[in-house]
């Protein structure tokens, strides 16, 4: 991947969006307050949205509006108040913390904006650990590990610790550690924000090209640039989707 690319690629450059209509993720009714002695903070208020299989979609809105705390139900990092939640036909909004952890790690493909990478593993242990809770053979793991690393143009720096690459760099390693698994979606929350112009460019440069292969993606942005580079976009406003468009 050419690291130069930055904001003046063309989002609207894309290929067709490879959504094939089946459906991955349907939220119904969807509220989530969260409690304290004294307060009720109601994040969201009865969210209803599908995400498709091969489509990428973005959550755009101000700060504190929820957008954050929907992606974390969607990622199973949280459960909603209220409502149902769908992944692969399957009901998970009520699973066990292990149900939940299992399917996580199976089905879901975190990127995050401040990377999360483990300080004193290579870059390659980082990109292999999801890989270890599944008990799966170390041949099998090096294939994948390699395969998600020369994906996004890192492999020359597998032996390389995160504090010897730079911030572009170290959230090229996030993406194929969110690639290693085959998730059925990618999590991306504000993928962009501790990068400069540049390397958030050639971040979303890299995520337009894997969603061209196929992938699954849903983004929280709050930049409208970025938001152009998916399928569709929807806006929340005190946790409330108050609007949604195509690109």
């Amino acid at each position: 991947m050419d690291s130069t690319t930055g904001l003046n690629s063309q989002p609207d450059a894309k290929s067709p969006a490879k959504s094939n209509g089946e459906t991955l993720i349907r939220l119904e009714g969807v509220t989530k307050v969260f409690f304290t002695d004294e307060v009720e903070t109601h994040a969201l208020a009865g969210i209803h949205l599908e995400i498709h299989r091969g489509e990428y979609l973005s959550i755009a809105g101000p700060s504190g509006c929820g957008k954050s705390t929907l992606l974390s139900i969607i990622g199973l990092l949280d459960s909603p108040t209220d409502g149902k939640y769908t992944l692969n036909g399957k009901a998970v909004e009520d699973l066990s913390l292990s149900d939940r952890t299992r399917i996580r790690n199976r089905e879901i493909g975190f990127i995050f904006q401040a990377f999360n990478l483990i300080g004193d593993l290579t870059v390659y242990e980082n990109v292999e650990l999801p890989l270890t809770y599944r008990g799966m053979p170390s041949s099998e793991r090096k294939k994948r590990v390699l395969e998600a690393l020369e994906k996004v143009g890192m492999s020359h720096r597998m032996k390389h610790y995160p504090s010897q690459l730079s911030g572009g760099q170290q959230q090229r390693v996030a993406v194929a550690r969110a690639l290693v698994g085959s998730p059925s979606i990618l999590l991306a929350d504000e993928p962009t924000g501790n990068l400069d112009s540049k390397n958030g460019g050639a971040v979303m440069d890299l995520l337009r090209n894997l969603h061209q292969e196929g992938a699954t993606i849903c983004m929280v942005t709050h930049d409208p640039r970025y938001a152009e580079y998916s399928d569709r976009s929807i806006h929340l406003f005190d946790g409330r989707v108050v609007e949604e468009s195509k690109q």
